[in-house]
């Protein structure tokens, strides 16, 4: 019932204009990581059968094992939308500016759209701040994640006085594959602490109101009274909901009509979609992202 009634809102709008088939034959939406892709693709499912429905061509989700799946699949215009973090936007930017455009981010309860990098750890570990992790292993997601790399990568080092390299204060440092990933070799004591993203919002122990923690917490997979907080970033500018540059421009405004107003239409499909509470989704540029952009640029140089 939902589903019909959001799609007869939107076809009352000139946005809605019938899509011409010669256009597209299909639509391709890609899901960045952070937890496993059968929940990536559940969490995402309404919103493929949104996109379906109201763009009449089929629509598939892709859940690449990694990051880089998802920013190799917008540079090569075999996906044609996908939420990216900041740092997976500056990757897909600096290798060609002309790929994608950013066109959305989600808002915060508090009205903001920035979040955090959390480094956690186990609350019976005896760690409860960055000092207590001399020659311990420490836990990062993915070389693509701006919370679960590139943020820490800088912040970190800038204040403990130490590099990242193995052995410098830090033990080890691992990359574990993802979000998810980190969150469970934690909990399991794989690896001694780690770090996800958070808007930082809420209370502990639902996993704050969105993110990585949150959707472990929905899923089952801890219990935040296990895990302690032991670091905090400053405020990351959250991604971009980004789309290809060269799709017909009545297709882009036809998405971003959808997923602006998805919190609106269908709050339960915008909590799956935005991995969390959260006010939906704005409008935003280029802009937005060129301190992420610089710091991904120097930090490969």
């Amino acid at each position: 019932m939902i589903r019909s009634l959001m799609i007869a809102a939107l076809a009352t709008t000139a946005l809605t204009a019938p899509l011409h088939a010669q256009e597209i034959t299909e639509f391709r939406i890609g899901i960045l990581g952070g937890e496993n892709a059968q929940d990536r693709m559940n969490s995402n499912e309404c919103l493929r059968a949104y996109t379906e429905d109201l763009l009449g061509v089929e629509t598939r989700l892709f859940a690449p094992a990694d990051y880089n799946g998802v920013i190799q699949g917008l540079l090569g215009g075999t996906l044609d939308m996908a939420w990216l973090g900041a740092s997976g936007y500056a990757a897909v930017y600096l290798q060609d500016p002309e790929a994608v455009e950013p066109v959305l981010v989600k808002i915060n309860l508090d009205g903001s759209f920035g979040y955090h990098s959390i480094g956690f750890a186990r609350a019976d570990s005896e760690i409860a701040s960055l000092e207590d992790m001399q020659g311990k292993v420490f836990g990062f997601g993915d070389p693509n994640s701006t919370s679960g790399f590139l943020i820490p990568a800088i912040e970190i080092p800038q204040q403990m006085g130490a590099t990242m390299e193995n052995g410098d204060y830090f033990g080890e440092v691992v990359f574990t594959g993802g979000h998810e990933q980190t969150i469970v070799a934690v909990n399991n004591g794989e690896v001694d602490a780690g770090v996800t993203w958070a808007d930082g919002q809420g209370n502990w122990e639902d996993g704050y109101n969105s993110g990585a923690l949150r959707k472990a917490v929905d899923a089952g997979l801890v219990d935040m009274n296990d895990l302690v907080e032991i670091w905090r970033s400053g405020v990351i500018p959250e991604g971009p909901v980004v789309l290809r540059t060269t799709l017909p421009q009545d297709v882009k405004d036809k998405m971003i009509t959808l997923v602006d107003s998805l919190h609106e239409n269908d709050a339960d499909c915008a909590y799956g979609v935005a991995a969390g509470e959260s006010l939906g989704f704005d409008a935003i540029g280029h802009d937005a992202y060129l301190s992420i952009i610089a710091a991904r640029e120097a930090q490969s140089n």
